[in-house]
Parts: C-alpha cells; structure tokens; sequence
C-alpha cells in the first residue's frame, strides 16, 4: 500500500481518490475546506489547506509516492490563479520526491485543424489557454532539470457520473432529457466532438503514477471514437428509454447577451471553437504504451443515465 496525496475534490479529483482507494493505497485529498464534495468514501482522508501554499502542500505531501494535481481554480480568475497553484504543485513534488500527476486538459494546444496528438505545440494565445500550458511548461522543464518526477494526463471535455455543472453533456443536458424537454447546445451540435469519460480519467492518473517510462510528457486520456451533441444526445436518450430529444443551438446573440450574467458563459467565449468546428482527439500514443482503453460508450451512456436518475429522483 502506497500513499497518495490528490489535490481538488471536483469530478477528477474525487473518482481519483474512490479509486486509488478501491486498488488499496493510502489516500488524502487537499481541499480548502476539508470536506469532501459528495458522501465519504472508505479510505479517503480529508484534510483542510491552501493548496497554492508551497510550504502547506509539502508539509501534506510528505511519504507520498504521488502527487495528484487535480484542483482548478473558478474559471474566470484562471489568469490569476494558476500560476501560483501550478508552482505550489512543482515545490511540493520537489521537496516530497513524489510524482507530480498533472491532470491538464486540451486549451493549451489553441485551435487546430485535424486530430489532436500529445506532439502539437502549445501554440494557444487566449489567457487560459497559456496559463495551462505555462502549468505544464514549468513542470516539464523541472523534470528535464532533474528536480522533479512529472507527467501530465490531458482529457477532453469530462462526461459521465459525478460530472455536473461544468460539463457539456451534464447539467444542461441529462435533466432536460430525462423530462422529455429539449437540449439547448452551444456551437454546432452536428460537429464530431471527443467526451472523455470521467472514470477513465482517474483510470489513467492511478496507472500513469506508476509507470516510469511515461514520466516527462503529456499524454491523452484513453477516450471513445468521437460523436457529436446530437449523436451523444440521441444516444442518451435512448438509454432513458424515452423519445428522441431536440438539440437546438444557442444563438450567438442569446449566449452574448447570456455572457453579460453569467461569468462562465462569458469565459467560454476563449474555447467556443471547440465547439463550432470538429474538436477530436488521438489517444493512440497511450494506448500503444499502457493498459487503460476507453469503457465502451454504451456503459458509459448506461452509467451516466443512471447516475442522473439516482440523483434527481427519478
């Protein structure tokens, strides 16, 4: 049994810690309140700290064989924020020896035209586009520099039980369709699009911690054949077992004037091609090195039904 330290609670960071737990080691994950996001979990300490304090976090990190960076900052203070948190993480894995297991996602690479592979460069101009890519930039030179043991798991947008307000096909989508209502969308709901299911994600972070041959570099997260809103949606609500559901697209001057109130939707306007256009990602590199493989979509769908239903009664 090893010790795990997993900073955040969010979606990643709790089905992080659930599994570690399941597969046995010691796990502590670092909030800023101690408690944990959803019901406890058999295995899984608590404890209370600011993560963004080096000193704090390496105290927690002590013992540990890993490092788990699973925390984020509210959206639109990411420019501010990040840096900051990202160092803390680099001090930490220094100081304790552990590995630093950078959860990423794919803002850093900008705009591309085709297939996204670990290769591309992180050519992103928006702020958060490069305050994740600087993230990684940091902790990528530290490993090179010997200082420390790093690797970063990239995942497309998170879909799946446990995923709520911050996903594509979650809050906005699953309650909706489970009512027979229609499904509001942004950008083109008829682009192929990547959903990178949130148990594989951890899958890949307790498999990765361990694999010395994958430290240094960016991987991407085992993730099913792309499909777009309407095809996620239709497939959805197939597994509800009701009718087919209509997807209508948000005017771009309903999601402005939306922006005006919302602080998430006016942050999104940085990401909004990844929805107008096809957003796809290449998992093979992983896949031809490591064991983890994307869960077949129809237990995903089956999952993720039942997981809402349980959740909002129905």
């Amino acid at each position: 049994m090893s010790f795990h330290l997993v900073v955040g609670h969010g979606p990643a960071g709790a089905a992080t810690a659930r599994l570690l737990a399941e597969q046995g080691h010691e796990v502590r994950v670092a909030t800023r309140t101690g408690r944990p996001a959803g019901p406890a979990v058999p295995g899984v300490e608590h404890l209370a700290l600011d993560a963004s304090d080096p000193a704090a976090l390496a105290r927690a990190a002590r013992g540990a064989v890993a490092v788990h960076g699973c925390a984020a900052p509210p959206l639109p203070q990411w420019a501010r924020l990040w840096p900051a948190l990202s160092a803390s993480l680099c001090a930490a894995a220094e100081e304790s020896g552990a590995v630093l297991v950078m959860l990423g996602n794919l803002y850093g690479y900008g705009p591309v035209a085709g297939p996204l592979t670990e290769d591309l460069p992180l050519a992103a101009t928006g702020p958060k586009g490069r305050v994740r890519a600087a993230a990684w930039e940091r902790a990528r030179a530290l490993h090179e520099a010997g200082r420390i043991r790093a690797v970063e798991v990239r995942a497309s947008d998170f879909f799946g039980p446990g995923v709520t307000d911050g996903g594509h096909l979650a809050a906005r989508v699953l309650p909706n369709l489970l009512k027979g209502r229609p499904v509001a969308t942004l950008g083109d709901p008829d682009a192929p699009h990547s959903w990178t299911y949130l148990p594989d994600v951890a899958r890949a972070m307790a498999e990765l911690a361990g694999e010395e041959r994958a430290w240094g570099r960016a991987w991407h997260v085992p993730t099913a054949p792309p499909l777009s809103v309407r095809a996620m949606v239709e497939r959805l609500a197939a597994e509800a077992g009701g009718g087919p559901a209509p997807v209508r697209r948000l005017p771009a001057a309903a999601l402005a004037v939306a922006g005006l109130f919302s602080p998430l939707l006016r942050e999104l306007r940085e990401t909004r091609y990844q929805f107008d256009r096809p957003f796809t990602v290449d998992c093979s590199a992983y896949e031809a090195a490591f064991t983890v493989r994307a869960t077949p979509l129809e237990e995903q769908l089956r999952a993720t039904v039942a997981w809402w239903r349980e959740r909002d009664g129905r």
